[in-house]
């Protein structure tokens, strides 16, 4: 789904996420499910001996994958190995900063070795015809670590994201020259590793408690799927007269352009309140059809009176008031009915005519 259908040959993409997000779980469960399918896979590990990375697999229930491993950090030696091995679907290189190229003069993980070593890698991809798959570390601001130049190298770049608090993950792709990027994988860390979740919505709902004000439901879209989440509000008094402004999984920005939307055109005065927000779930939402949702929490925790039950909200709120229409209606009103809501807080111009509540 992320990738648009699947791995293509002579392709390479760069992985990246936060340390023990998963990453090396993610692409073990998958080499070994190509694997079992009858393909040739290779997972090469710069970070884990060989009897480490098949004591994982164990763990994982793929002993009896017949996916090559091995432990290696010599470029030389790796492509040595891959010209001398015919028929090669897929390689795993975990990680890319661990690898080392003896005629380049720096350690391992600079960025003149994370450069050279990558064009070889990529290089005798292209030539041999086999899929690539890169691991790279992040830093702390979240961006893969290393050169600029290492996204521009690569076919696809995916990003796995999470919380390590939540037992949820996000594989989201930033850049396909085959396919689209909007799609999102949603993971549940078990301990037999990671699996699918088919219904996203259900899950980012599962602990939500009703009747609770400063709480609204948000239908957004990721890619082509819809998803559910719940968008809370909290406020505290401040007299100090320096209101804080803390969001999580949403844009800050964007909430301080909603505050002053709701201060000057609806006359709900914020200044003097501490604004607490967060996306429960541990999903980063970025489409502006969440102003109404956060509206509604908002509005919802300063007249501390819950929201409807069974009512989603979305819609893009504008500087004038207005809430301006969104894509794909139709869509996040399938899947809220799916979950039982029986009410829909939406752009006038998109209320269905046999019911829902439109927004002014």
């Amino acid at each position: 789904r992320v990738l648009g259908g699947g791995l293509v040959p002579a392709s390479a993409v760069l992985i990246g996420g936060d340390p023990g997000i998963g990453k090396s779980t993610l692409l073990l469960q998958a080499a070994a499910a190509l694997a079992q399918r009858g393909a040739a896979c290779l997972y090469v590990s710069g970070e884990e001996a060989i009897e480490q990375v098949r004591l994982r697999a164990r763990r994982l229930g793929l002993a009896d994958a017949p996916l090559g491993i091995a432990s290696a950090t010599s470029v030389r030696d790796i492509t040595a190995s891959l010209e001398a091995t015919p028929g090669l679907a897929l390689v795993v290189i975990d990680s890319i900063q661990t690898m080392w190229l003896d005629g380049v003069d720096s350690a391992p993980g600079t960025v003149t070795q994370v450069r050279a070593c990558s064009f070889e890698l990529i290089r005798l991809a292209k030539q041999r015809g086999f899929a690539l798959m890169l691991v790279g570390h992040v830093t702390k601001d979240g961006a893969i670590a290393g050169p600029r130049v290492l996204e521009h190298m690569v076919d696809a770049v995916l990003y796995f994201e999470g919380d390590r608090g939540h037992q949820f993950r996000i594989l989201r792709g930033v850049k396909n020259r085959f396919g689209a990027t909007d799609e999102i994988g949603v993971f549940a860390m078990t301990g037999r590793g990671l699996e699918e979740v088919a219904n996203p919505s259900a899950l980012f709902l599962a602990e939500r408690r009703g009747n609770i004000a400063g709480s609204a439901v948000f239908a957004g879209l990721e890619g082509t799927r819809p998803v559910l989440v719940e968008v809370q509000a909290l406020l505290s008094p401040n007299p100090g007269g320096s209101p804080r402004r803390s969001v999580i999984g949403w844009d800050g920005g964007r909430l301080s352009m909603l505050l002053a939307v709701l201060d000057s055109r609806c006359g709900l005065r914020l200044g003097a309140s501490d604004v607490y927000l967060n996306v429960a779930g541990g999903l980063r939402v970025t489409e502006p059809a969440a102003d109404l949702a956060v509206a509604a929490a908002l509005l919802s925790a300063a007249a501390d009176r819950p929201t409807h039950p069974g009512a989603v909200y979305f819609g893009e709120v504008g500087l004038s008031g207005e809430v301006r229409q969104v894509a794909q209606a139709e869509v996040r009103l399938k899947e809220a009915a799916k979950l039982g809501f029986d009410t829909a807080c939406l752009p006038r111009r998109l209320a269905p005519s046999g019911g829902g509540r439109a927004a002014p």
